[in-house]
């Protein structure tokens, strides 16, 4: 009973206190009585639990206002506000969660805010035109960081479409080293090496379904490293250094694509901006180009 009294005491200045707001012992009482019908809990005791969770690390501030009456407020919960309101709408506009749960993310989230704070995170960001998701994205993550700690092999079943717009699972041995998780462009990649030949495979985890292990790696597989920009996950040809002419409105996008390896210089045409990467060539290279018309040229 003692312990259940100090969460439910706990739990009420968390959500019924801030930075800027505070409570009486009088109202933690009532709340107990009201909620929990703990109607012969003594001021003297609620003081002597407050003590004791600020004594276990609980950020408990106390003032004093007219009559010399305490006020208490519990700061420091682990995320501000901003940070928690961060977390809450990554997770909302997660296109590989459910929307069971998504909620039940942000329930876990809600925990740490007050009253006040909640009703500030009514508002959610959305994602137009969200699909549903094919498989467990959490599960599959946690199934993947597992086999990648313990050094275990991955097989698995793969998902592609099919052309009546059905995703089809195909299963075969792969007994591929599984060696990093990666996240590029709003997805979940599994970056894989096999064992025997070192060729390296990238999946997504959100296409993957029976997840099991497979044998123990005999050895610590190694990804090689890029040379140049890669536009996707996928391993291109080759890399070169190759010269565009783009339009200069394109100049931003151009520069958030290529970063550090990007070489910008000026073009006769004051309208245009040339620039210098060496890319990774392949086919999505020739897709990327062609995306940008006549706004791009290959010199």
């Amino acid at each position: 009973m003692e312990s259940e009294r100090i969460l439910h005491i706990l739990n009420y200045l968390t959500r019924s206190t801030n930075e800027t707001k505070s409570v009486t012992v009088r109202e933690i009482l009532g709340h107990l009585a009201a909620n929990f019908d703990l109607q012969n809990v003594s001021a003297l005791t609620v003081r002597r639990d407050i003590d004791r969770l600020i004594t276990a690390g609980y950020d408990i501030r106390i003032t004093h206002g007219a009559h010399n009456t305490a006020y208490y407020a519990l700061w420091g919960r682990g995320f501000s506000f901003n940070e928690i309101r961060f977390l809450v709408d990554s997770v909302s506009i997660n296109q590989f969660l459910s929307e069971k749960q998504k909620k039940q993310l942000i329930r876990k989230f809600e925990v740490f805010c007050s009253e006040e704070e909640l009703r500030r995170l009514v508002s959610r960001v959305v994602i137009a035109g969200q699909v549903a998701p094919s498989t467990d994205l959490l599960r599959n993550l946690e199934q993947v960081h597992s086999l990648i700690a313990a050094k275990q092999k991955i097989n698995f079943e793969y998902g592609k479409y099919d052309t009546g717009r059905q995703m089809q699972f195909y299963s075969k041995k792969r007994e591929m080293i599984p060696v990093r998780v990666v996240y590029f462009d709003g997805r979940f990649y599994l970056r894989c090496v096999n064992e025997e030949t070192g060729a390296e495979r990238t999946y997504r985890i959100d296409r993957m379904r029976d997840i099991r292990e497979g044998g123990k790696a005999k050895r610590a597989a190694k990804l090689s490293q890029p040379d140049g920009v890669q536009l996707d996950m996928f391993q291109p040809e080759r890399y070169a250094a190759v010269t565009f002419r783009a339009d200069r409105v394109l100049l931003d996008d151009m520069l958030e694509h290529f970063g550090k390896y990007a070489d910008v210089q000026p073009d006769d045409d004051p309208q245009r901006v040339r620039i210098r990467v060496r890319i990774g060539i392949g086919p999505s290279f020739y897709r990327w180009v062609m995306g940008y018309g006549s706004q791009l040229e290959v010199l």
